[in-house]
């Protein structure tokens, strides 16, 4: 959502880096250009202003003037205030000390309210808790039958006593929603549900009567939170419509939903500021997994092209397998060859995560890759999936007995072609190499600069190499030949310890970083 936006600020802080020391004119010309960003971003005017006053003011004084790197000192200063306008520290929903926790969803309709309450009782059951959706929307066509729907994927029951409207669009109150609301509580006490998720309904726009069925709702079940539900593709209508709502039912928090949409994103960095109230969750996509909580820094990361290698550590740990992991782990710790097999598993495993697209995109510096993230056909996961199961069980555990034919049979049963099952085969060979190399603890390959990472050169395998030593010829001369042959006996005996008590001058012909780094303290 926010790529436009971060490639301009990527673009405006590229031209800093140049530059040793930053005049006033500099700045200026920064703060310009972060104004015309934020601007074609669908930020509130407002909320414009007032960052980038902040940004001028910080940038011009001695936090900037004295650094050692003025450019990256102004990308600090930034990503602050970015931190600031999104609600500073993130926050989690407060539950209640007598259970059921009651949360109320609120929000214009079409912004993807039943869909998120579906998302959120997945997400609060993952945790341990005993949710229960209500459906309290009988205005819109088939909006309690969608509720059920998503529920039984969730896995989460529905209350619904009443079926709601099942006919066209209308203005009139269909039904009692009040009374559907006070009794799923009830309901969920009788039944010991420790949370419940009430579904209101919504309005094509803010209207009188939207706002007081919203606000009858929330007298009659005294929710312990109340969730505004803002679509982030809104644009600047997304300030008008959060002023209605925080006037008419006082919500406490709100959720972010279609980040994963392709609009500026102007609604995520102006709702926080304009309100008062906390981000607390974004959906990211259609499924009921792709939800996450809202956290400021890791946002501002994100826009600022920093990554977000957290929330990817925390999606991972959801996903993967703890005992598979742990499996992988004594493999290649024991030394055992990476095989076919293990690579089908791991394969599978990063496709629980999601979007392979999402999981690039978290990754630091991806804004400079993001046509070729864009481009990224998400079916190649399934294809190697294909190939490999169109293996047999020895092949998979001993790659080189694929022979010419067998790589026909494999690419026919699979559906793809021969150079396809080539491709995979020599991405499984680098793989293979790369745990080899990670399990005698020489790190990850193909790096320049780091231990055992072997990019420094063709002859670089995780090993250092001393440089040779010329070997000079035995002299002709006896007296000449009796003397070097004193020396290297002397050299020799000499060799394993100086005046320090150190090791030899030379280092060995050849040393293992790995050892190495046991005795420097790794």
């Amino acid at each position: 959502m926010f790529s436009t936006l971060s490639d301009r600020l990527t673009s405006t802080f590229k031209n800093l880096r140049t530059k040793g020391r930053l005049s006033e004119a500099d700045i200026d010309a920064t703060v310009r250009e972060i104004r015309r960003a934020l601007l074609d971003a669908d930020v509130a005017v407002p909320v414009v202003r007032e960052f980038t006053a902040s940004v001028r003011e910080r940038a011009l004084s001695a936090e900037v003037s004295g650094a050692l790197n003025p450019a990256q000192q102004v990308v600090k200063i930034v990503n602050d205030e970015l931190v600031g306008i999104l609600g500073g520290e993130s926050r989690s929903l407060n539950l209640a000390k007598t259970p059921p926790t009651v949360i109320m969803l609120a929000g214009l309709q079409g912004a993807g309210k039943t869909t998120l309450a579906g998302k959120l009782a997945l997400d609060l059951k993952g945790r341990g808790h005993t949710p229960i959706l209500v459906a309290a929307d009988l205005q819109r066509p088939n909006a309690v039958t969608q509720l059920q729907v998503v529920g039984e994927r969730a896995g989460v029951p529905v209350h619904a006593p009443h079926p709601g409207n099942q006919g066209a669009e209308t203005d009139e109150v269909v039904g009692d929603p009040v009374g559907v609301a006070r009794d799923g509580v009830a309901t969920a006490r009788a039944r010991e549900h420790d949370v419940v998720i009430v579904d209101t309904a919504g309005r094509l726009g803010v209207d009188e009567l939207l706002m007081q069925q919203a606000a009858d709702i929330r007298e009659a079940i005294s929710p312990d939170e109340v969730l505004f539900v803002i679509d982030a593709m809104i644009g600047q209508d997304a300030v008008t419509t959060a002023q209605a709502f925080l006037e008419g039912v006082d919500f406490t928090g709100v959720v972010l939903s279609k980040l994963d949409g392709d609009a500026r994103g102007g609604a995520a960095l102006s709702v926080a500021k304009v309100t008062g109230r906390p981000i607390l969750f974004a959906s990211t996509g259609e499924k009921l997994t792709e939800f996450e909580a809202f956290h400021p820094d890791r946002m501002a990361s994100r826009i600022l092209d920093m990554g977000d290698v957290l929330t990817l550590i925390e999606q991972a740990e959801r996903t993967f397998d703890a005992q598979e992991a742990e499996k992988m782990a004594a493999k290649v710790a024991s030394g055992e060859d990476f095989t076919l097999a293990d690579f089908l598993v791991q394969m599978q495993q990063m496709k629980k995560m999601g979007s392979m697209k999402k999981m690039l995109g978290m990754l630091p510096g991806m804004g400079q890759m993001r046509d070729a993230i864009e481009n990224f056909d998400e079916r190649e996961v399934d294809r190697i999936e294909a190939i490999i199961n169109s293996m047999t069980p020895g092949e998979r555990e001993n790659p080189r007995v694929i022979n010419g034919s067998r790589r026909a049979r494999i690419a026919k049963g699979s559906g793809v072609r021969t150079s396809d099952v080539n491709q995979l085969l020599e991405r499984f060979t680098q793989a293979q190499k790369m745990m080899r190399q990670m399990g005698k603890g020489g790190g990850m390959p193909g790096m320049p600069g780091m231990p055992a990472m072997g990019g420094s050169g063709k002859k670089a395998k995780g090993r250092m190499q001393a440089p040779a030593k010329k070997r000079k010829g035995k002299s002709g001369n006896p007296a000449k030949r009796a003397a070097q042959e004193r020396g290297e006996t002397t050299s020799k005996a000499q060799a394993p310890g100086s005046a320090f008590g150190g090791g030899p001058t030379t280092p060995p012909e050849d040393v293992d970083l790995a050892e190495l780094q046991k005795y420097l303290g790794r």
